[in-house]
């Protein structure tokens, strides 16, 4: 029977799958919105669930491999058993929420760590010690764990919750350098709810009988450890070292490979298939978008748009009070105003917002010793608009390639893929 791999993108607004072959052909891909809201973790479980179950019986029964990406952020805490808390303990904090009252706390548990992801009020560990915090005030008894999105939903998938992602928990303080947990992080009362850390592409386990009986998954099935939802979108797009990855989601972000490893406030700097990968995300992006316009008027009003001529306008489209690349600044404010009396005219206002932004990372990039790039790759929804990818051309005077197919879960699907021949080898013909 021929063996097929699975890759699952948890993003911001929903899950979606695709089913790759052994010669990476995408067979099957297809999405949904979580069925509850994004800070609830069962939304992500059960969107999980009812996707799969809409996979052809004969596609699914054929999986050998899976691998997840998450949200680079999202935090919960959980029961050993992968359960959850309760009294608003039960919520995800999602991976924009800035702590920035736990900043004192982060600095003396990291020490002289330097510009690391995990020093940051828009970092994880902020959000871990808020969420202790919570529950120490709710006399909540333990013990806990702390996990990322992509990482709780593998321990549900394997029925058991010991491993975290080296990608998403660098915003935790795991160091790629010295593959170790920063700072006195070990020496916290709270060390034994941290992760076992893994590097993406490990091959961990079957997924756990019951489990794959729910989802009618064979029990011969694999779980491998995935990476971020960006990384796993770099995966899809394969860049060329001299092109840049453009991620027009829910949240802008950007990324290229390096030579080297570069560290700077904002970033994040990933070890991807034994190449470093660096990059950031902004707080700007497609969600603010569909506060004020559904996807239709998007549509109708990007057609009335002149890329070619700007508004004028200098707004700030961030999702709220806040930010994390290019500048990380937790009480940065939006500046959405004032709003012109054309809708075309205010979508194209925050076109060139969010181009701005995008601008002002590229070149904070460029500052801290990345290579110049000389062309972008644009991925996710934003990749379909064509008179934004005009407007970008003209600011940013690079030559821009939308690619709105290549997805996070396909890529995460590439990487299963690819752990393929050690679990199974081919047959000897």
């Amino acid at each position: 029977m021929p063996a097929l791999a699975l890759g699952v993108d948890f993003g911001t607004s929903g899950v979606r799958l695709a089913l790759v072959n052994r010669a990476g052909d995408t067979l099957h891909e297809q999405a949904t919105p979580y069925p509850g809201p994004f800070e609830h973790p069962e939304a992500w479980r059960q969107g999980f669930l009812q996707l799969l179950l809409q996979v052809p019986l004969e596609l699914k029964q054929q999986i050998r491999v899976l691998a997840l990406a998450g949200t680079s952020g999202t935090l919960l805490l959980c029961r050993e058993d992968g359960t959850l808390l309760s009294d608003g303990l039960d919520q995800a904090l999602p991976y924009h929420q800035a702590c920035a009252g736990q900043l004192p706390e982060v600095r003396r548990l990291l020490g002289g760590a330097g510009p690391h992801p995990a020093a940051q009020a828009s970092g994880s560990l902020a959000r871990a010690l808020a969420l202790l915090d919570r529950a120490c005030e709710l006399a909540t008894p333990g013990p806990f764990l702390i996990r990322h999105q992509a990482d709780w939903l593998m321990g549900w998938l394997l029925g058991c919750w010991r491993w975290g992602e080296e990608g998403n928990n660098l915003r935790l303080g795991w160091d790629l350098a010295s593959q170790a947990w920063l700072g006195s992080l070990t020496q916290a009362p709270w060390s034994s709810a941290l992760p076992q850390i893994v590097p993406s592409g490990s091959v961990l386990g079957p997924v756990a009988p019951e489990v794959a009986g729910d989802l009618g998954l064979s029990p011969e099935c694999q779980v491998v450890a995935g990476t971020t939802d960006a990384n796993a979108a770099v995966l899809a797009a394969d860049p060329a070292p001299e092109e840049g990855i453009t991620v027009l989601g829910s949240t802008l972000v950007l990324k290229q490979f390096v030579p080297e490893p570069i560290q700077g406030a904002g970033l994040s700097c990933h070890r991807v298939n034994g190449r470093w990968l660096v990059g950031g995300a902004s707080n700007t992006g497609a969600a603010l978008l569909s506060r004020y316009f559904n996807s239709t008027m998007l549509e109708e009003l990007s057609r009335q748009m002149d890329p070619e001529v700007g508004t004028g306008l200098q707004l700030r489209p961030l999702l709220g009070r806040g930010e994390r690349f290019p500048v990380e600044d937790p009480h940065l404010e939006p500046i959405l105003e004032p709003r012109p009396v054309s809708d075309a005219r205010f979508l194209q206002a925050l076109l060139e917002g969010i181009t701005t932004i995008e601008q002002q990372g590229w070149q904070r990039l460029l500052e801290l010793g990345a290579p110049p790039i000389r062309r972008i790759i644009t991925l996710g929804g934003g990749a379909r608009n064509a008179q934004w990818r005009r407007l970008r051309q003209r600011v940013l005077g690079l030559p821009i390639l939308n690619r709105p197919n290549l997805t996070a879960a396909r890529g995460m699907a590439l990487l299963a893929q690819g752990k393929m021949e050690a679990i199974m080898p081919k047959p000897a013909r």
